[in-house]
């Protein structure tokens, strides 16, 4: 069974840093690639970037592309997100995601980032 948990987000202000990690169970997470989804109040999901299995190839959609970097450590089975530069705009719950990413069962339950004054 697929277990995603994440941890890091808060409160932030605009221009701030955090560093959000995933930590993964119950598959091979090196095996998969993986992903950061996000949504916004009364949004649906927004695809934010993408690693592939052995960390060699990211991706990033185009409004956080500079500020995010995505990693993973294949050995403690975890993904991280570095977010820095956050903007009001970055508010939303952070969701790790295994491929595909658009199943449930597939997402962690989120943790919030509220970027505010």
């Amino acid at each position: 069974q697929v277990q995603l948990v994440e941890s890091g987000g808060g409160l932030v202000q605009p221009g701030g840093s955090l560093r959000l990690s995933c930590a993964a169970s119950g598959f091979t997470f090196s095996n998969y690639t993986m992903s950061w989804v996000r949504q916004a109040p009364g949004e649906g999901f927004e695809w934010v970037s993408t690693i592939n299995s052995d960390g060699s190839m990211t991706h990033y959609a185009d409004v956080v592309k500079g500020r995010f970097t995505v990693s993973r450590d294949n050995i403690r089975n975890t993904l991280y997100l570095e977010m820095s530069s956050l903007k009001p705009k970055d508010t939303a719950v952070y969701y790790c995601a295994r491929s595909p990413w658009i199943l449930r069962s597939n997402r962690g339950q989120g943790t919030q980032v509220t970027v505010s004054s």
